[in-house]
């Protein structure tokens, strides 16, 4: 690191447990750091398009995890003043982020280069390109294109939606002043969810809520 604490070169920590927990049980680091990074995202519609109709009006469904494409180069040849065992790097590259056969799985990944923290995530995809060869066919340089793939777990994935949509289910904690029809306002856009939402919970006197009590909110069929 440097005198701010920020890392020098970008690094890819491994993790066996879907929580980040128990450790690192492996670390790549950079020969020289990458000159791009790209952040990629997608959204995922549902067309829906009427009889008769030329346009389609592109229903929202989800977000899909963002990639993130980075370019590692590795140079054996000492042109920058070091000299990097090649496949080595690249045998250790596979190794922190690729499959582990105690978990069954590949590893769980977190990737930090300075100011940036990337979200945790997996190996999606890699391509190994040699460039440069010995007279005995040691490879000299390569460039390993390495694409990952946001992972959260379940917890991290909803509290980070925040959805609020009304065909979701919805727990609302009561305070003080909280009434059925003000809450299936707020979640549905229509007060007049309440006795739905009294049958769902089995509440007999909805005048009357008790605060602390959670009330479920059931989805809306579309």
């Amino acid at each position: 690191m440097d005198e701010r604490g920020m890392l020098e070169r970008i690094r890819i920590d491994a993790y066996s447990k879907p929580d980040y927990s128990g450790g690192i049980v492996g670390t790549f680091e950079a020969f020289v750091n990458p000159n791009e990074l790209t952040l990629a995202y997608e959204i995922e519609y549902d067309s829906a398009q009427g009889s008769g109709t030329t346009n389609s009006r592109m229903e929202f469904k989800k977000m899909k995890p963002g990639d993130v494409t980075i370019a590692f180069f590795l140079d054996g040849t000492g042109a920058n003043g070091s000299r990097a065992d090649v496949q080595e790097m690249v045998e250790e590259f596979q190794t922190v982020t690729g499959y582990d056969g105690d978990i069954h799985r590949t590893k769980y990944l977190k990737i930090a280069w300075g100011t940036i923290a990337i979200k945790n995530c997996v190996l999606k995809s890699a391509s190994i390109a040699y460039k440069l060869f010995k007279p005995n066919g040691v490879p000299l340089r390569a460039v390993i294109t390495a694409v990952f793939t946001e992972n959260s777990d379940d917890q991290t994935r909803v509290a980070k939606a925040q959805d609020e949509s009304p065909d979701l289910t919805h727990v609302r904690l009561i305070r003080g002043g909280d009434t059925l029809p003000a809450l299936c306002y707020q979640i549905y856009g229509d007060p007049g969810y309440y006795l739905d939402v009294a049958r769902a919970n089995r509440i007999d006197n909805f005048r009357n809520l008790v605060p602390g009590t959670r009330v479920f909110f059931p989805p809306l069929e579309k």
